[in-house]
């Protein structure tokens, strides 16, 4: 039996890094690769989607922080005060759907990485 808490912390880095690299579809595919690896070192089905869910949530608000950041950084260059509170609003909203998806992709991830190694 693996690790949940370094198959997590490291399901969590890649998610972090895919998602940093390339925004928004690049979350949902690092929470899938990463949910993998997680599921790969944590060696087991629910060991493995235990790790995917605990590295997808901990990735999901670290990203769903920096795109509310970057929303309402973007914004008041055109826009002003009353630019910077919509798009934060929005993305706010946009980012939660995504955490969302990328959660349930990095249980998923998880469980795969689990069968996997099992």
């Amino acid at each position: 039996m693996g690790s949940i808490g370094l198959s997590a912390f490291t399901g969590f880095l890649i998610t972090v890094v895919i998602g940093i690299i390339f925004p928004g579809a690049g979350h949902i595919l690092g929470a899938f690769l990463g949910g993998i690896v997680a599921g790969l070192i944590a060696r087991g089905i629910i060991s493995g989607a235990i790790a995917g869910i605990l590295s997808g949530i901990c990735s999901a608000i670290i990203l769903v922080i920096l795109a509310f950041v970057g929303f309402i950084l973007y914004a008041p260059a055109d826009w002003g005060f009353t630019g910077a509170l919509v798009s934060g609003i929005a993305g706010a909203a946009l980012s939660i759907i995504v955490a969302v998806v990328s959660v349930i992709a990095s249980a998923i991830g998880g469980f795969i990485g689990g069968l996997i190694s099992r």
